[in-house]
């Protein structure tokens, strides 16, 4: 199925080249920005409210983007998963803010190293139910390994079986960005693909590639329908020109499970 995002760079909704992600004041010249809208976060969760598309998730990609998911979140309060920057302090604060669920990377390591005690804590104050864990990944040494901090700080936690089972008692679904080709709009990751649909024990969704309609069946058929996708930057409401938001929103409603 396809689940709708909203990604806020400065504020704005925007789709990035996600390997070209970075902090500090060279960011803006350093970033490969395929779309800047001119429309508010709160037009785009107000379309997927209509359109009933769940699951969509509001990623904030650096600082000064926390009122634009606030304003995003109000408008489909309970609609969409709100993510970049939360923790264990402010995990409640967004999901009171009306996130159906936090999507959580960064705190839940030390440096490179993974912390479960953390994960335990967050799990013990906001519940698994509540809570996506994002272990979106790049390719290193023979082994997709989960990035941080906006993508650029490789850790010790590979995206694999046993990770996929470890994890999956402490969350409610995993979010997963092929980040070597996040917003390139050139193909999605099959193998990530199929690592997800084979080995995860929950709901998964997938970014990173995805430039058509065909893509959309690929990843459905392919994991029998275990695997949802994400579509940014060839969605039409991207200003993309590989498929349409329209014929998203028919996939979704030709596929969706009978009553």
């Amino acid at each position: 199925m396809f689940r709708p995002c909203i990604d806020l760079r400065g504020g704005a909704v925007v789709q990035i080249v996600g390997s070209t992600l970075r902090d500090g004041p060279d960011a803006v010249t350093t970033e490969l920005v395929n779309f800047v809208s001119e429309r508010s976060s709160a037009w785009y969760a107000e379309r997927y409210r209509a359109d009933a598309l769940t699951g969509g998730h509001v990623i904030m990609l650096g600082p000064g983007n926390e009122d634009a998911a606030r304003t995003a979140l109000a408008a489909w309060p309970g609609g969409m998963q709100v993510g970049g920057g939360i923790t264990g302090t402010n995990a409640p604060e967004w999901l009171a803010a009306g996130a159906s669920h936090v999507v959580v990377t960064s705190w839940l390591f030390d440096g490179a190293a993974f912390v479960p005690d953390r994960l335990r804590e967050l799990v013990a104050t906001i519940g698994h139910e509540r809570l996506v864990l994002d272990l979106s990944c790049r390719w290193l040494d023979g082994a997709y390994r989960v990035v941080t901090d906006r993508w650029q700080t490789f850790t010790d936690l590979a995206v694999n079986r046993d990770t996929l089972e470890r994890l999956a008692d402490s969350c409610a679904e995993f979010l997963v960005h092929g980040v070597d080709v996040e917003g390139r709009a050139q193909g999605i990751d099959p193998a990530l693909v199929a690592l997800l649909a084979e080995f995860s024990p929950i709901p998964s969704t997938y970014a990173g590639g995805a430039r058509s309609l065909d893509d959309l069946r690929l990843v459905h058929e392919s994991s029998d329908g275990r695997v949802d996708l994400t579509i940014g930057s060839a969605l039409d409401v991207f200003g993309g020109s590989g498929v349409t938001y329209a014929e998203c929103v028919a996939f979704n409603r030709a596929h969706a499970p009978a009553r």
